[in-house]
């Protein structure tokens, strides 16, 4: 017997945990496949895309001393588990390179791979440091910049986020080339400055993953692989290589600041939207004394005007920006206020909050 009587949940949770790595279409089959082994009740789950592996490890009360292995469709596994009834309890055998999942009358048969023709990622942690930090810090910390990520974009090293251990800050920054994010929180430690690239996979699996507790991380890094150990579980992957934009230089210093409550232009974003074009979705911020109007149109002559009265005492602005870039900042900051700072009408807005000094994000202009 590879798993004697257990509760479906007992399995199902570590599923969870590495499933969302696999893909559906597969150019090695053995790729849609988890990799789980018993080890005297001890049963470790592995799955990977050969960039990045996840592992997690569950105890049961089956201390029948054995050691086995065996790779199933993960996504299959999943989906059986999540529709038997809640405090089911399941049994896996193996026979005849199909595994037989028994649960009360229900009996279901998966095909097999063999464990030994998993692919497992090298170990290419050589010279590598390693910093700790509380999960919710790192989740909040990937949160706060990880919506400026680019999307399979041709520039590869846009595709993930920036990371710079430097002195006793962890640094994260990301962009697509239209908007950039920039956070940093404090370590423990005092080390030398390295940088590298968290593929976009790995950074949303993390975010996915920690939670917003105090539990510690140990994050290991070199130039080549980060390791990533939290809660029972080890995500490995391999790092991006390129040169990152030099984010120093994007981030601008405007003297002409307009501090707003966070809902109220988040949600006159939301209305004006409703009416911007659906490809370029642009707004217009016309910014005179005391006054911010938010104005959006779109091809079939249709239009909204937003009107929010201000502190504002600079110089009279009319600037186009993309209204999803603008909410996706408003979105990921948790500050009751939220601090606007502009140059001239060609020139990108750089959005702030007080109660994080460290936090940046940069939108470019956009022509409407």
């Amino acid at each position: 017997m590879f798993i004697d009587e257990i509760d479906k949940e007992t399995i199902l949770k570590p599923l969870q945990v590495v499933v969302g790595i696999v893909e559906r279409k597969q150019t090695l089959p053995i790729l849609s496949n988890i990799l789980i082994e018993n080890q005297n009740g001890r049963i470790r789950f592995t799955a990977t895309d050969l960039e990045i592996q996840i592992t997690t490890i569950t105890n049961t009360s089956d201390k029948n001393e054995q050691n086995k292995a065996i790779t199933v469709n993960g996504k299959k596994l999943q989906e059986i588990l999540r529709v038997l009834p809640d405090s089911s309890k399941v049994t896996i055998d193996i026979k005849e390179n199909k595994a037989q999942i028994k649960s009360n009358k229900s009996r279901f048969s998966l095909q097999t791979l063999p464990a030994q023709d998993f692919p497992k990622l090298n170990n290419q942690l050589e010279n590598s440091k390693t910093i700790t930090l509380p999960q919710k810090e790192l989740k909040s910390l990937l949160s706060s910049v990880q919506y400026a990520m680019a999307q399979q974009d041709v520039r590869y090293y846009l595709n993930g986020v920036l990371l710079i251990v430097e002195g006793n800050k962890l640094k994260a920054v990301a962009t697509d080339g239209h908007r950039l994010a920039y956070n940093a929180g404090i370590i423990n430690g005092d080390f030398e400055k390295q940088e590298i690239i968290l593929p976009r996979k790995a950074v949303v699996e993390l975010s996915r993953l920690l939670a917003d507790n105090e539990e510690i991380v140990e994050f290991e890094f070199s130039q080549q692989q980060v390791k990533v150990s939290f809660s029972g579980i080890t995500l490995i992957t391999k790092v991006i290589d390129g040169k990152f934009p030099d984010y120093e230089r994007v981030i601008p210093k405007y003297s002409n600041h307009l501090s707003m409550e966070r809902v109220q232009v988040q949600q006159a974003l939301q209305r004006a939207a409703i009416l911007s074009n659906e490809k370029f979705r642009g707004v217009r911020f016309i910014l005179t004394e005391k006054n911010l109007s938010i104005i959006s149109n779109n091809s079939e002559q249709e239009e909204a005007q937003e009107e929010i009265e201000t502190d504002y005492h600079g110089e009279a602005l009319d600037v186009g920006f993309n209204v999803n870039y603008l909410m996706d900042g408003l979105n990921n900051i948790s500050s009751s206020t939220a601090t606007f700072s502009f140059g001239d009408p060609n020139s990108s807005i750089l959005m702030t909050t007080p109660d994080n000094q460290e936090f940046r994000y940069v939108v470019m202009p956009m022509r409407i």
